[in-house]
């Protein structure tokens, strides 16, 4: 439950007595607050709300934003602290995530070789271009590189981009137009199923991207980022993300958030579950 002003707004005009009958009629367990600075009255209300009813109740800390879920319990001379851990990928971390981005694409394109021939083939007989879109990106420490995709869009898709500016919702901070007349019959299919992202198991192969890691952004897109949030380039981009899996395209603001926190609490598995949960929304999005 929030307590954003806005968001919050019908639980906060009917007060905590509401909080407390919602806990009985839907049997919670559990209530967790992300507390509001704006009304840390409602927060204290909503907190003895849903302790009286004997519930579990917990707080999101507005911390957690920037430390991520890593945090280290440290022990200075009998004082107990929260202990921030270093930002970014030890030694051996970024040796383990290359390792298993470099094996993770060479099997991935060794096994979906027949997959890629035959997309390959249904490009070049649907309309006219190269089977391969290659657009520059910004990756790691800053440095572009050219990131593949197959291409679903006609040939001239980039000098008709202009014209399509006046279209086009750039409210978050991200091009992006609902009918995009530049995308071709295959193109749709291939978007819909996120096929036209598998040439970037080439990228990753290559060192240039990741299998997870945050969003490659066009330059434009970039120099929208400033300060500590540039943190994010210190990781290598990725294929997919938490950005991915949010079932809807995600504000710039927001996807800068969800970088910085891959990043302060990177693993193994997290980026294997990433993996997982990228292939089920795949298929969600295909109905299958």
């Amino acid at each position: 439950m929030s307590l954003d002003p806005v968001a919050g707004t019908p639980m906060l005009a009917a007060g905590g007595r509401a909080l407390r009958r919602m806990i009985e009629d839907l049997d919670v367990h559990r209530v967790v607050i992300e507390p509001s600075e704006a009304l840390p009255e409602a927060t204290l209300e909503f907190v003895r709300e849903a302790k009286a009813t004997g519930v579990r109740v917990s707080l999101l800390p507005r911390i957690l934003e920037v430390v991520g879920s890593t945090i280290e319990v440290d022990d200075v001379d009998g004082l107990t602290l929260l202990g921030v851990r270093r930002f970014g990928l030890s030694r051996s971390s970024k040796l383990i995530k290359r390792s298993f981005d470099a094996v993770g694409s060479a099997v991935g394109l060794l096994l979906l070789s027949p997959l890629l021939l035959f997309i390959a083939t249904v490009i070049k007989l649907d309309s006219r271009g190269p089977v391969i879109y290659r657009q520059f990106r910004v990756g790691r420490d800053g440095r572009a590189f050219q990131m593949w995709k197959f291409r679903s869009m006609s040939k001239d898709a980039d000098s008709l981009k202009g014209e399509l500016l006046a279209h086009a919702s750039t409210s978050a901070g991200l091009f992006k137009l609902r009918h995009d007349p530049r995308i071709t019959r295959a193109g749709h299919w291939l978007r819909e199923s996120s096929l036209d992202e598998l040439p970037q198991l080439v990228n990753v192969l290559r060192g240039e991207m990741s299998l997870v890691g945050p969003r490659p952004l066009i330059a434009d897109e970039d120099r929208q980022i400033s300060g500590l949030d540039r943190a994010r380039l210190q990781l290598t981009p990725g294929m997919t993300g938490h950005w991915q899996i949010q079932g809807a395209r995600v504000p710039l603001a927001e996807m800068v958030k969800l970088d910085y926190l891959y990043v302060a609490g990177w693993s193994l598995w997290s980026d294997i579950k990433i993996l997982l949960r990228t292939v089920v929304y795949v298929f969600a999005r295909r109905g299958m």
